[in-house]
């Protein structure tokens, strides 16, 4: 299946209305299996789904590093969405039960399902206290990720997950239609060739969440910015695992909501 699909959209101005083609952001389910096993049915928009699989791995806490992960693989694939198994590298053990999921998981929710609030806080890493960036440095970032929304500039209907190295050089750019998609495929995308991901930033399109700072930190890393808003449990996320939380990044300015000691 495409990312975008063409339909037939009746368009309504103050001066005419008009029936013509449109370009709409595909979204439709995935699921995954451990040994055989459901454990989550994701919402997402189809494209990247191996990359997906790992960063979803390893953001979840299902594995502790990418080496654990032997590959994602497509087992059918239907109009009623994929099904792929996460096969684990030799020698390791997990036990599916434990990760289940009670519910599917929709674009907007990255932790709908989960059984408890004790549930979503999987264990990071010790972040590193760099990289220390200028204020001009992050705004600057906003303009490679606008470059690298293409389906984004097709549809209006994507969010997007950017990661820099500390130099600003951009290692990966994933679109989604959810949020916390994105990050789990740019993370999927980066960490086979380096991990932990260490000095890094995450920039995402959209507000920064507990789930998105959560994910951001389990991969190991210390910085991530959102265009939008941060919620009070992401700026508290922040301050306990000691990684900086900006949020409202713009061409002028942003807010720091944690960890303000890493911007100069």
């Amino acid at each position: 299946m495409s990312d975008a699909i063409d339909i037939e959209v009746v368009r309504y101005t103050a001066d005419a209305v008009v029936t013509e083609r449109d370009l709409v952001v595909a979204e439709a389910p995935v699921e995954f299996r451990l040994g055989g096993v459901p454990i989550a049915v994701l919402m997402r928009t189809p494209g990247h789904d191996e990359e997906l699989g790992v960063g979803f791995a390893l953001t979840e806490g299902i594995v502790l590093g990418p080496q654990e992960v032997d590959a994602v693989v497509l087992r059918s694939g239907d109009t009623n969405g994929d099904r792929y198994d996460i096969e684990l590298a030799d020698g390791v053990q997990v036990d599916p039960e434990q990760f289940r999921r009670n519910l599917y998981t929709t674009s907007s929710c990255g932790v709908c399902g989960k059984a408890s609030i004790d549930a979503v806080r999987v264990a990071a890493p010790p972040l590193p206290e760099g990289p220390i960036v200028e204020p001009s440095f992050l705004m600057g970032l906003l303009a490679a990720t606008e470059r690298g929304q293409s389906v984004f500039h097709q549809t209006g209907g994507l969010h997007a997950a950017a990661l820099f190295d500390g130099s600003g050089e951009l290692l990966a750019l994933r679109e989604d239609i959810g949020r916390h998609n994105a990050v789990d495929k740019v993370i999927g995308a980066v960490a086979p060739g380096r991990w932990p991901l260490g000095e890094a930033v995450l920039l995402v399109t959209g507000r920064v969440s507990f789930e998105m700072v959560q994910k951001a930190a389990v991969a190991g890393i210390p910085l991530i910015c959102g265009v939008s808003a941060a919620s009070s449990l992401a700026a508290e996320l922040g301050d306990e695992l000691g990684a900086t939380v900006v949020g409202f990044l713009r061409p002028g300015g942003f807010n720091v909501y944690a960890g303000k000691a890493r911007i100069a």
